[in-house]
């Protein structure tokens, strides 16, 4: 576990110290498109902090490659290599797409290609776990097919959800954790070392995330564009692979009798077979919306629009921040509330907690002008959004000189923003 913190640490302070150079070179580079009709920040921002989370995945392998016990990963698995190849393909693709804005269809097809990459280095579905079935062997082009398929589906739902500062990286970083603890148990429970790779896949995945959200959070000043969401998508998408399509389930008949009797207990902890739609049931139902919504009106599936999740809960009236922690809420529910219910099927507090949760957050979804209110003595400490409106106008400063570089729109007094909080001081960079 030890390595594995510190290889989490590792990834994530180099994509933390990377992100402010990327940043600056994206404006040098003209990495700044213009405000697009379905974009909900008002300034332009650098893309391509996918840059960064690139090289935070290299160190995080490389330092893992160095380690004790991590080093028999890249010794007795070609995994990590293949997750490297496919990521460097379709990160050099996401950069063109954030620097010239290339076709969709070009970008379907340099997925499929990166997929591809890593089927051929021996990242595949092998066999299928069937309830009451049993292992169904697949044959290369079954297993290379679905592999194919997984790649693809999982890196267009994260890169559809990455719509709001802070958004898609917060979200795949919960998918994450929920699936390094997930690999992490079948690893050290049962002993099976094939699920090593998928553990350290999760422990990286979560250090380029955590490195990038302080520079992504709302006002976001650095996007990770294509190249960023496109690469996490692929890197999540590795680790299920991993996971459920190496793990032969026959290793693990000796802990409940028999073959059939173990892939049927065992149906919930292989959950992320299923594309991985409790991992990323978000980012995925968003995806199938989306791809339905325009088909019905006669628009490419590949048409941007704002009909998005996070874009309908903006215009039921909650705030940026609001949206996204609601999206992270939700995120955590089904991903953490799956990986619970593998651990202890027969549980029905389990199920009651996960009922009692959702009614919570739809409680959440029905209330968007609702801000919560710090106590008094407490308001010191909390952003002014989150104190009363009298605390607010007595501890109002005045607004500093603006200087030459700065840009600053008055706004009368009074005036209440989204959350009911006065506005005043710079414009904000809503996304």
């Amino acid at each position: 576990m030890r390595e594995y913190l510190l290889t989490l640490c590792i990834t994530a302070a180099v994509t933390y110290l990377l992100t402010g150079p990327v940043r600056k070179f994206a404006i040098v580079a003209g990495a700044m498109p213009e405000i697009r009709a379905r974009d909900v920040h008002r300034e332009p921002t650098p893309r391509l902090g996918g840059i960064a989370m690139f090289f935070g995945l290299c160190a995080g392998l490389l330092v893992a490659d160095h380690l004790t016990n991590l080093s028999e990963v890249f010794e007795k698995s070609n995994e990590p290599r293949a997750l490297l190849s496919g990521a460097a393909l379709i990160w050099l693709i996401g950069v063109l797409d954030d620097k010239f804005e290339i076709d969709a269809l070009i970008k379907l097809g340099g997925q499929m290609i990166a997929a591809g990459v890593m089927v051929v280095q021996g990242l595949t579905i092998l066999w299928i776990p069937l309830p009451g079935v049993g292992t169904v062997a697949l044959t290369q082009w079954q297993g290379t097919l679905l592999t194919v398929a997984l790649v693809v589906i999982t890196i267009n739902a994260v890169n559809f959800v990455d719509g709001l500062d802070g958004l898609a990286a917060g979200m795949v970083c919960i998918a994450a954790a929920a699936f390094f603890m997930y690999a992490y148990r079948i690893w050290y429970s049962y002993g099976i070392e094939a699920a090593a790779p998928a553990s350290l896949f999760a422990a990286i995945l979560m250090g380029m995330c955590l490195g990038f959200l302080p520079h992504n959070m709302h006002p976001a000043r650095i996007f990770m564009g294509d190249s960023g969401s496109m690469l996490i998508g692929l890197v999540l998408a590795a680790g299920a692979i991993s996971v459920t399509g190496q793990v032969d389930p026959d290793v693990m008949k000796l802990f409940s009798g028999s073959e059939r009797n173990t892939v049927h207990q065992m149906v919930p902890v292989y959950i992320p077979l299923l594309m991985p739609l409790t991992i990323i049931a978000i980012p995925a139902a968003d995806l199938i919306l989306a791809i339905v919504r325009r088909t019905w009106r006669g628009q490419s599936p590949f048409a941007a629009d704002r009909g998005h999740l996070h874009h309908r809960l903006l215009e039921i009236g909650h705030s940026h921040s609001r949206a996204v922690l609601i999206m992270y809420f939700w995120s955590a529910l089904i991903a953490f509330g799956a990986l619970t219910y593998s651990v202890n099927s027969a549980s029905m507090w389990i199920v009651l907690g996960v009922v009692v949760l959702s009614a919570v957050g739809l409680v959440l979804l029905l209330l968007p002008r609702f801000t919560p209110r710090a106590p008094r003595w407490a308001e010191r400490f909390v952003p002014p959004r989150y104190r009363r409106r009298g605390a607010v106008a007595v501890e109002a400063e005045p607004v500093p000189a603006v200087g030459a570089d700065e840009e600053r729109v008055p706004v009368a007094a009074g005036v209440s923003g989204v959350n009911g909080a006065t506005a005043v001081g710079p414009r904000s960079r809503a996304r």
